[in-house]
């Protein structure tokens, strides 16, 4: 611990800005394990996505909250969880999680995970919704491609009446390395076209993901960006946040907080970013869950450029209360022993260290998503 020498992680109050639901099933093995990885494919025959610094770091931390030894096999604890259900397990791992808030993203699969208000109530913590910029296109009702960019806007608005951001999964659909500027009105009229007569598959045209991004900006919330690693579906080159430098230009002096989500392996650039940009924003959520016993290299490499005022605490959880867990716990711990080093080293003050805490945990969070 580093207790008088830097902030004390246990005190260190989080708020999740970016996370989505857990589910309230109970789950054997292979469902148990399709959650624990950012793959959607199994594993080799007789493998386990468990044998990874995920799987290590969840054993140890999430087990003794079910009454577990630490390290507790594999089979133990899913037999433990398995005994308890997934009412109980959702409790206990997200009860002792302590987050002060969630920013829920309610746009992948929302209707078979727990909502905002449902996670508010087992957490015990507070919870406000993210929509997918992307989802609220899909949704649209009988649409022209005349008339889509207003419908569009329309139910944007309403969608995110009582949400704290919009969010883009461009990286994934299309890669960073889009055309910055805005669409002309005929462009999204002649692609919203071929995406009707196209039978309205998922959006991936370029111009139409532009034009949701742009309407995402003129909504004035914040925009979350997802950048960096995630499932095969990603084109990992592509998703670079260094390739949003045109469009971070494009949008600069339209004062909405664009907020780099991830990152990993590419939090150095994002870091460059966020200094450079006064509007840019970033995190190393989702990575810390996956590199376990490696994060604390991964977070102390994340404040090496980007401003104390510009990084959140993330965790990107999906599904599992055990990643809902797990993300708090190795933030707290990496947050711990990078910052209480640098204070022993004489590099840091404790007075900075807590002060830097306190801005990267829920401060920032705060300031930049208009919370209480």
């Amino acid at each position: 611990m580093a207790h008088a020498e830097g902030m004390d992680a246990v005190r260190l109050r989080l708020i999740d800005h970016h996370c989505h639901g857990v589910t309230a099933r109970d789950l054997d093995r292979v469902g148990f394990e399709a959650l624990a990885t950012e793959s959607d494919r199994p594993p080799p025959a007789g493998c386990s996505v468990l044998d990874s610094q995920l799987g290590f770091a969840l054993r140890r931390w999430c087990a003794p909250l079910l009454g577990l030894s630490p390290h507790a096999d594999g089979e133990a604890y899913l037999a433990r969880r398995r005994e308890l259900g997934a009412v109980e397990v959702n409790r206990r791992l997200l009860r002792a999680a302590e987050v002060d808030a969630y920013l829920v993203d309610t746009g992948f699969h929302g209707g078979e995970l727990l909502g905002p208000a449902e996670m508010a109530c087992v957490a015990g913590a507070a919870a406000r919704e993210i929509v997918r910029l992307e989802t609220v296109a899909e949704d649209l009702g009988e649409v022209t491609a005349e008339g889509f960019a207003e419908a569009y806007g329309e139910r944007l608005a309403e969608a995110t009446g009582q949400a704290v951001a919009v969010k883009s999964i461009v990286a994934y659909r299309h890669g960073l390395d889009f055309d910055p500027r805005r669409p002309t009105g005929r462009e999204v009229i002649e692609a919203a076209g071929r995406w009707l007569r196209d039978g309205r598959p998922r959006i991936a045209d370029p111009v139409l993901l532009r034009h949701l991004l742009w309407a995402g900006i003129d909504r004035g919330l914040p925009v979350q960006l997802h950048t960096g690693f995630g499932d095969p579906d990603l084109d990992l080159a592509r998703s670079d946040p260094a390739l949003l430098t045109g469009f971070l230009r494009a949008t600069q002096d339209r004062n909405v907080p664009v907020m780099l989500l991830h990152c990993y392996p590419f939090h150095r650039q994002a870091g460059f970013l966020a200094q450079a940009f006064p509007h840019v924003y970033v995190d190393v959520g989702l990575a810390l869950n996956y590199l376990g016993a490696r994060g604390e290299a991964v977070f102390a490499e994340s404040l090496e450029l980007a401003p104390f005022h510009k990084v959140l605490y993330s965790s990107d959880a999906y599904g599992l209360a055990e990643l809902h867990h797990l993300g708090p716990t190795l933030f707290r711990r990496a947050f711990e022993v990078v910052t209480g080093a640098w204070v022993r080293d004489g590099h840091w003050s404790a007075g900075d260290a807590t002060r830097a805490g306190e801005l990267i945990g829920s401060g920032n969070a705060r300031r930049v998503y208009g919370l209480a």
